[in-house]
């Protein structure tokens, strides 16, 4: 294979460098997974490596299909023999073998975060906690950052025996494991946490897996957590034949657990380590990269490194300025519009990109009203559809029946008569019986206090399961499904009503029965407990289609690995993006930069970067400042837009600070003449005057003529006097009297 020829420089040595620990540092859009794909070739063909020895590992479904494919197409069939897959779904593979070295049976069930919630719900009342007191929501997410961590629930336990709070969470914690080994299930979590304590425990499966896997390749190193870290560690431990790609740039999720430091500290874990740098950029122009290369370089703790490319530079990066958000909506559909007419686009160049979910509602509402097709990924799942999880709950129960708590949320759907008091009851008895509540289903008629038309309605279920038992492994997963659909009463009671939501919900679950028919066509394994695993690990993400035409909103952290001709940013202002908590806590303002920087990099073509002086929050009208990542960004590489996407020439004395743009000018939007609106858009930038109180907002920038630039946290009042507390860049948090600070606006 001649991979000189096929790659660049940098791109080649990666590609080549086959044995030992491999760091491939690489920027956003460098071909990372073209190097990947011709490497895994390369060692096939050129090294006759078998590809069963060769473990690759991604971030996403997706990805791993993507590059199964691409390797396919190179190597051929011999791929197929490869493990190519996210770190959940290689653990799943490896658990479906050993996990009943560790008590648990191979048939396990993978609980979703709304089973997770309901057991843990149960936990919470049976050690007493009051949801007002401790949510469910903080429990689960401490339970997950323990597992990301490797930190057992007696660990954790004793770790705070001496604080009430954290006591009593560990108390849910260790009761939430026991419930969950007592219905044969695993959460999200647990995944990677159990194959790390199987590989831990059981010396001759971490030895057989060691032997099988002598090439080790993950992606997206910056991303993972100390579990998915361990993983990796003991996998190549033996060969050291381990090869790590990712960008610290884009380290973004370390609210999840991920830690920045696996991949600072790849060359001290793995002595003699070799590092290649991927900078050439083959995504986006030129203006782009030097846009994004000027955020990022304000972050410290970073691998130097620059993205660059032999593109033209294209054009500016376009900053808009609103007076309110719903004006910022307008501008966004209106140059989605502009530039479909003008360039001949379609709607799937464009992506709107944004902080938090909530940001998408004024922009579907303005999509709806003009009919422009749009497609929101990270809104509500498809597996997270009432109708969806309510079958899912009785095929996990068909195939694992200690399951009770799929169990217990199809028991009396449709209704049955089957009661939650009467359920309440056979729970009591298995508790004191000590057996799972689907065995004490079938022993019935020895509980006592039990109506017999519950008894009856029981039976009658026990037997439709019993029956589905038997069949699961004779019938495909659609024949399953069909039949259950039916003899439940399932499709029978939707159809009973007039409502045009069930009608919906029909529709929905004839797609279920769609997806395991592709299910069956497209998998070796065609079992039930296969088809439950793959729609188990799905991502929202996964399910991107890049070939419908329509309009793509989505939050930065999913438009992660995406790209898109024309990218606007919105609400670009201090306070949103970036949030709060980044203007007080440097090393959250560094993730906050990190992200800004993976959403300029999404853009191929053109960039805009929106914001706007007032929008509601919560209800009520608030006023940021624009974002300083905006300010970041080389004046030269900014050019001004106003509602009709006319660019206003920057002044000489143009600061490259933008917050100071009077968008009010263009608070109404008419259908002048373009050269009308050029005659009349005197768009003014203020020379630096003192702050006054009534111009004081959280979140505005200020320069003090000791501090230097600072950002207002917080406004309180005292004895009739206004305070402001501002948090400088290199000077700390500093609080002063508006009325006697010499407090610049900039």
């Amino acid at each position: 294979m001649d991979l000189k020829n096929l790659l660049n420089k940098e791109q080649f040595e990666a590609a080549s460098t086959i044995n030992g620990p491999l760091l491939i540092l690489a920027g956003a859009g460098s071909g990372k997974t073209r190097v990947l794909t011709y490497r895994i070739a390369h060692m096939i063909k050129d090294h006759d490596i078998y590809p069963s020895q060769i473990l690759a590992i991604t971030f996403t479904n997706k990805a791993a299909k993507e590059m199964k494919e691409r390797v396919k197409a190179l190597v051929g069939d011999e791929a197929e023999n490869m493990w190519v897959s996210t770190f959940h779904s290689s653990c799943v593979r490896i658990l479906r073998r050993e996990i009943d070295k560790i008590g648990y049976n191979k048939n396990f069930t993978i609980y979703d975060s709304a089973d997770q919630k309901t057991l843990v719900n149960q936990c919470m009342k049976r050690v007493g906690i009051n949801d007002k007191d401790i949510t469910d929501r903080e429990i689960i997410g401490k339970i997950g950052a323990q597992k990301d961590k490797l930190i057992s629930a007696e660990q954790f336990k004793r770790e705070n025996e001496k604080n009430f709070r954290l006591n009593k969470i560990a108390e849910v914690y260790l009761l939430y494991q026991k419930k969950l080994k007592e219905n044969n299930a695993l959460d999200f979590d647990d995944l990677i946490f159990k194959t790390v304590e199987l590989f831990k425990k059981h010396k001759e499966v971490l030895e057989f897996y060691q032997r099988k896997f002598k090439f080790i390749m993950i992606d997206e190193y910056q991303d993972t957590n100390k579990a998915q870290y361990e993983f990796a560690r003991l996998l190549a431990m033996e060969h050291k034949n381990i090869c790590v790609v990712g960008d610290d740039d884009q380290t973004i999720y370390s609210w999840r657990g991920a830690d920045i430091q696996n991949i600072l500290n790849f060359e001290k874990d793995y002595s003699y380590a070799k590092v290649v740098k991927l900078e050439e950029n083959y995504r986006s122009k030129g203006n782009i990269l030097k846009a994004a290369n000027g955020v990022i370089e304000n972050n410290p703790h970073k691998v130097l490194k620059t993205l660059r490319t032999n593109d033209k530079d294209g054009e500016k990066i376009k900053i808009y300025r609103s007076y309110s958000d719903m004006e910022e909506a307008e501008f966004v559909a209106n140059e989605i519009k502009r530039l479909i007419e003008k360039e001949e686009r379609n709607y799937s160049d464009f992506a709107i990109l944004y902080r938090t979910n909530a940001q998408s509602r004024l922009f579907e509402d303005i999509f709806i009203k003009r009919h422009m097709p749009y497609r929101i990924v990270g809104g509500l799942k498809f597996y997270d559809r009432k109708e969806i999880k309510d079958i899912m709950a009785y095929l996990k129960l068909i195939c694992n029946p200690l399951d009770s708590v799929s169990l217990r949320r199809i028991i009396n759907v449709p209704k049955r008569s089957i009661g939650d008091t009467t359920v309440d009851k056979i729970q009591v008895y298995a508790d004191d019986m000590e057996e799972c509540l689907y065995n004490s289903l079938l022993d019935i008629r020895t509980i006592p206090g039990l109506t017999s038309r519950s008894v009856t309605s029981i039976e009658k279920f026990t037997s439709m399961i019993n029956s589905f038992i038997i069949k699961k492994d004779e019938i495909t997963v659609s024949k399953l499904i069909k039949e259950l659909l039916n003899k439940s009463g399932y499709i029978d009671e939707l159809k009973k009503t007039n409502d045009l939501q069930d009608e919906t919900r029909i529709e929905n679950l004839q797609e279920l029965v769609s997806a395991a028919v592709e299910f069956e066509n497209n998998s070796e394994d065609k079992s039930l407990e296969a088809f439950l695993e793959k729609t188990a690990l799905v991502a929202d993400v996964d399910n991107y289609d890049e070939d419908a035409n329509s309009i793509v909103m989505m939050t930065v952290h999913s438009a992660k690995g995406l790209e898109f001709p024309v990218v606007f940013m919105v609400g670009m202002e201090n306070g949103i993006f970036p949030g709060t908590a980044s203007l007080t806590n440097y090393l959250e303002m560094e993730e906050s930069r990190r992200l800004a920087y993976v959403g300029i990099t999404r853009a191929k073509e053109q960039l805009y970067m929106t914001s706007a002086q007032n929008r509601r929050v919560f209800g009520r009208s608030a006023s940021y400042a624009e974002s300083d990542f905006i300010m970041e960004i080389p004046k030269e590489l900014k050019e001004i837009v106003n509602p009709f996407g006319v660019v206003k020439n920057i002044n000489s004395n143009f600061n490259g600070k933008t917050n100071t743009y009077k968008a009010n000018v263009f608070s109404t939007f008419t259908s002048r003449s373009t050269d009308e609106i050029v005659k009349k858009s005197n768009v003014v930038f203020d020379e630096p005057k003192l702050l006054e109180e009534k111009e004081a907002t959280v979140g505005r920038k200020v320069k003090h003529p000791k501090f230097g630039i600072g950002t207002i946290v917080s406004i309180t009042n005292k004895e009739g006097n206004t305070h402001l507390t501002i948090a400088f860049q290199n000077m700390g948090i500093k609080t002063f009297r508006i009325d006697m600070a010499p407090l610049q606006l900039i």
